[in-house]
């Protein structure tokens, strides 16, 4: 599949509910560099995968992904990013194509399902020498479609204001940003699915 072009995945590419085990070898995508990258669902063995791509973050990628700094991925932390509860948590990983010996993670979609409100909080993050090439878009296509098929009916984060490549984006899928009460630093952004 190839980035060029801003459109949803075809209907066989859409993740359902919890249970179902679409894609479960991810699909290849060719960012605008021509870089190939994997798009799959996380796995629990991604752990050292996923403190690979951490250590290649900048502290200013951390803080905008995070809201606070971190110096380091700690193990206990990394295992809980890769092993979700599958009924309330998703998460979707840009890594290397198969068959790499170390594999790096290099963006992650993910999103927590309140079974309670029928919304999710969701996160995105693309190390920021891949921004700009359409990964985000396709991360938070795969995000907004998964939540649409477990049933949520709102998604919403929180986004430092300063970050306006997140910003930016969200409003080109229709989110509405609005301020957050107790902290002036903060603006979320929904969406209505």
């Amino acid at each position: 599949m190839s980035l060029y072009r801003s459109r949803r995945p075809p209907e066989r590419l859409r993740f359902g509910a919890a249970n179902d085990v679409p894609m479960p070898n991810g699909e290849l995508l060719t960012a605008r560099d021509g870089t190939v990258f994997q798009l799959r669902a996380i796995h629990a063995d991604d752990v050292a995968a996923l403190q690979r791509g951490f250590a290649h973050l900048s502290p200013d990628e951390v803080r905008m992904r995070f809201l606070h700094t971190l110096t380091a991925l700690p193990d206990q932390l990394a295992q809980r990013l890769c092993r979700l509860d599958p009924e309330q948590e998703m998460a979707f990983v840009l890594v290397d194509p198969p068959g790499t010996k170390e594999p790096e993670i290099y963006g992650v979609g993910r999103a927590y399902i309140d079974p309670n409100t029928d919304s999710a909080e969701f996160a995105l993050i693309v190390q920021r020498r891949f921004t700009g090439q359409g990964l985000g878009s396709c991360l938070l296509n795969r995000v907004i479609d998964a939540c649409r098929a477990r049933g949520v009916r709102e998604i919403w984060g929180d986004v430092l204001t300063e970050n306006h490549a997140m910003l930016e984006l969200c409003d080109e899928f229709g989110f509405r940003r609005e301020g957050v009460f107790h902290d002036a630093s903060l603006t979320r952004v929904r969406l209505t699915l």
